[in-house]
């Protein structure tokens, strides 16, 4: 395998990676403004610069190419020898980060990029560590270039991340680079507006504070928030990101990158759309009707409540029906699945349902005309629910249980086959409305059981309503649309007043066997139900296939739940 020295280390690589690629790979640190992995190599900061010696190929002896080269434009070659902590090479870096903060602003204190800037980080690593520039700092406008977005131009380096990202990714060409010299700046075409539905990234690849999110803007300082790897709760994509929160209090979603599902990026839609998690409106009590009025209670009264309802149906030979909602993770339809199979006494009396799955138009690809197999596409989903393949896998499991294998019932079927069930059981957590009046009018003259987060129209006539907690509030494991199985961690502890659905079904199984043999009170484990998952449904995707985030980049809660 072809090597080449970096600043003193051996790097095998194969085909013809760039220097900095090589150099990203084996952990090296090479200062880069304009380069970003997922677009087109521009070369125009100069800060990556670096002595090269390459073999003469006449003679084999190594030989110094006579200018620095940028190793972000630079193929590697065998034998090559690098060099970015050279005199030469440092003094290139220095006269780089003099040059960028000439003109820029000194409002670090009240930059959002503070803490995450590469300008602060390059300033201490490769800068001089002081000015040298004594005339008239050029003061730039600040723009508001979109619904997200407002540009700083005056901080703005001219890497041109984002004008690149317009033009090769979304193929929206909001932004463009006008004037030249010192009146260089970003700004958009005449009649647009960066609007386009994946505008929030421009701001995650800006390297310093000229792009800046509307939503985050002075809500809280960087170093204060904790990172928690997840996965996009509200479509199927599977999209990989970090949710940013503080004190119980999401900020911001983030992308992580997997180059296997959604590369660097995620859709406006996830970035936005998880605001619900902190809406007023959120069910904060479990309720149960009392003498035909709804009354708050507490979860131990409720489970009583169920309890006694389900194990009366289930004595006389009734049918239970449950609606597994495709916004539960996998493990929690294998434990609501088990919960209601248990409760009865035969299998035949559980009619498991998936619910609704919302579909919004059609898929859309980035850029627009490419293929959704494109390596370096990024697909928007229609479907707008994480779990809906997890759900129907954990479902066909069970009916392989009862020997005849059968599809889960989908929505409109269960529908019809809960005509002679006494007792109804629906999970929701959709962020919107989910109720159809088919749904509405089967209902009528059961007693239904009502689990969700959001208030609807059934929330006031269930005769037991539990709270149940948002995928940001939980942990488990959603599989997307190409059916990849990723867990996810819980963020922020459950609003008060909620428990997640995982919770609730142990709780409820917790019930059960304190009942039968006295067994004490269990606590979800999202790992151990995958585990059993895999043993009891034989289910081993759950122990093989299942993509775990990197357990260094999250700090784990130790949330206690409140004793029954």
């Amino acid at each position: 395998m072809a090597k080449i020295t970096i600043n003193g280390k051996s790097c095998e690589f194969d085909g013809s990676p760039s220097i900095l690629d090589v150099a990203i790979e084996n952990g090296i640190d090479i200062p880069r403004y304009c380069y970003h992995e997922g677009l087109s190599v521009v070369a125009s900061c100069r800060i990556c610069l670096a002595e090269v010696w390459a073999p003469n190929p006449r003679s084999g002896q190594l030989e110094a190419i006579p200018r620095l080269m940028p190793t972000c434009q630079t193929p590697c070659g065998d034998g090559q020898i690098v060099r970015t902590d050279s005199p030469k090479a440092v003094a290139n870096q220095k006269a780089v980060m003099e040059y960028l903060l000439i003109n820029h602003p000194l409002d670090c204190p009240i930059c959002d990029q503070a803490g995450e800037c590469y300008l602060q980080d390059y300033s201490y690593e490769y800068g001089r560590g002081e000015s040298r520039f004594e005339e008239a700092k050029i003061k730039q406008p600040k723009k508001d270039v979109g619904p997200h977005i407002y540009l700083y131009s005056d901080r703005c380096i001219m890497c041109s991340r984002c004008v690149r990202f317009t033009r090769e990714v979304t193929g929206t060409s909001e932004l463009c680079i006008v004037g030249r010299g010192s009146s260089e700046q970003i700004d958009l075409f005449p009649g647009m507006a960066l609007d386009n539905e994946l505008s929030g990234n421009v701001a995650d690849i800006c390297p310093v504070g000229a792009l800046l999110d509307k939503d985050f803007l002075f809500q809280q300082r960087v170093w204060f928030l904790t990172r928690t790897p997840s996965i996009d709760g509200l479509t199927a994509s599977g999209d990989n990101i970090s949710i940013e929160h503080n004190q119980g209090q999401i900020y911001r979603v983030k992308p992580r990158r997997n180059l296997a599902v959604n590369k660097w990026w995620i859709s406006d839609e996830l970035r936005y759309g998880w605001n619900f998690i902190h809406s007023d409106t959120r069910l904060g009590e479990p309720r149960k009707t009392q003498y035909g009025d709804q009354v708050g209670t507490n979860f131990s009264a409720a489970y009583d409540e169920i309890h006694e309802r389900i194990s009366t149906v289930a004595a006389s030979g009734g049918k239970v029906a449950a609606l597994v909602s495709p916004m539960l993770s996998c493990e929690e339809a294998y434990l609501m699945g088990k919960w209601v199979r248990s409760a009865c006494k035969e299998p035949a009396q559980a009619i498991l349902g998936v619910g609704p799955v919302p579909v919004s138009g059609q898929d859309k690809t980035f850029p627009p005309g490419a293929s959704a197999d494109d390596k370096n596409a990024f697909t928007i989903r229609s479907e707008k629910a994480p779990n809906a393949r997890g759900v129907r896998r954990v479902l066909h499991a069970f009916n392989k249980i009862d020997g005849d294998g059968a599809a889960p019932l989908e929505y409109d079927k269960w529908i019809t086959a809960i005509k002679d069930a006494e007792i109804v059981i629906l999970t929701g957590n959709y962020p919107s409305e989910w109720i159809t009046k088919d749904l509405a009018k089967a209902m009528n003259r059961k007693y239904v059981i009502l689990i969700d987060t959001l208030p609807n129209d059934f929330t006031s006539k269930a005769n037991v309503l539990l709270p149940a907690a948002t995928w940001a509030e939980k942990s488990g494991t959603f599989e997307n649309v190409n059916g990849v199985l990723q867990a996810f961690e819980q963020a922020i502890a459950p609003r008060e007043g909620s428990r997640g659905e995982g919770q609730i079904f142990t709780d409820l199984m917790g019930r059960q066997a304190v009942a039968t043999n006295g067994h004490g009170w269990p606590r979800f484990n999202a790992s151990a139900v995958r585990e059993e998952m895999a043993e009891k449904l034989s289910l081993t995707a759950f122990a093989t296939e299942v993509k775990s985030p990197d357990a260094g980049s999250f700090i784990e809660s130790d949330m206690e739940l409140v004793d029954l």
